[in-house]
């Protein structure tokens, strides 16, 4: 892998875990903490998110032939989930395809957020798991791996960043300005997951694609 990959890396997991869009989320969810008790739970789920998708990374692929799944059925299925997120995204349908009304009622008597739901599965979701195994394993050597998880590493330090100034940056975009960003990652997800249901189908029938 060279720089650029990484760099595209990096832009799929902004676009399927879209934190900006997560924003409003997080505040709403954390307006009844004090600043010390915010930033931990911001610590905590960009801890979390770190961890399991550095597992998604190194065990995704062991967890598929655990249950005999190969992973060009993997990628196609994971294109059709992205494909599926990225047009609610562009709907504007901001969570309800990652958290069901049961968990956003069970936040409620939460003590710490951090894990549940914000880390899992409000930003390592589905989809956002499915991108780093297909990663994961088509980039398979131990080099293009550390550099996959220092990657993942620097978009949890982004993520917290973001988060950190939460409150900020929402009113400086305000929910139109949330929006368009939203629906804007919505079309480059889209574009990857197509591009996942490609390579797919292109390994699993290689005669009728070429």
């Amino acid at each position: 892998m060279d720089f650029s990959e990484y760099i595209k890396f990096f832009v799929g997991l902004v676009a399927v875990v879209n934190p900006v869009g997560i924003l409003p989320v997080f505040i709403s969810m954390t307006n009844y903490q004090s600043v010390t008790v915010r930033n931990k739970t911001n610590v905590t789920a960009n801890l979390s998110l770190a961890l399991i998708l550095l597992v998604s990374l190194f065990l995704g692929d062991r967890i598929l032939d655990l249950f005999s799944i190969s992973m060009e059925s993997f990628r196609i299925a994971g294109g059709v989930l992205i494909v599926s997120i990225a047009m609610s995204m562009i709907s504007g349908r901001l969570g309800e395809d990652k958290q069901n009304k049961q968990e956003k009622s069970e936040t409620v008597i939460r003590d710490s957020i951090g894990v549940v739901p914000l880390a899992m599965p409000l930003m390592a979701g589905p989809g956002a798991i499915s991108t780093v195994i297909v990663w994961g394993a088509h980039y398979h050597s131990w080099y293009d791996l550390l550099g996959l998880s220092f990657t993942i590493i620097i978009f949890a330090c982004f993520c917290w960043i973001l988060f950190k100034t939460a409150s900020v940056l929402v009113k400086a975009l305000g929910q139109t300005g949330i929006n368009v960003f939203t629906r804007i990652m919505g079309l480059l997800l889209m574009s990857l997951g197509i591009e996942f249901i490609i390579m797919g189908v292109r390994a699993a029938l290689p005669g009728l694609v070429n």
